[in-house]
């Protein structure tokens, strides 16, 4: 399998332009969806808290219990991930530009 694999690397290393935009398609991808998710996170708070508030206001109650620390986790390990997906999307076009200027 591992060789199988290898081989398949070697292959894509040949053509060198196509894995480039390979790489960099496939970066765009996940930071489009990284950012989808993080949309769908402050939306499912948004929904819950204004839940929660119209329950609460019904049954005139206060409700203590907040529904963002369920999401505050993942919401910033969402943002570190589409910071450091960025930062290397970012560094993969400045390398693609500073080797056409110096060509």
């Amino acid at each position: 399998m591992q060789k199988a694999a290898g081989n398949n690397i070697a292959a894509e290393a040949v053509d060198g332009n196509d894995a480039y935009e390979s790489i960099v398609s496939d970066l765009m991808c996940l930071i489009g969806q990284v950012q989808a998710s993080l949309s769908r996170i402050e939306n499912a708070i948004v929904c819950e808290t204004s839940l929660a508030s119209m329950e609460a206001a019904d049954a005139d109650i206060f409700v203590l219990d907040d529904v963002t620390p369920r999401y505050a986790v993942a919401g910033a390990a969402l943002k570190a991930c589409d910071a450091g997906l960025g930062a290397a999307l970012e560094f993969l076009l400045e390398a693609k530009a500073m080797e056409h200027q110096l060509n």
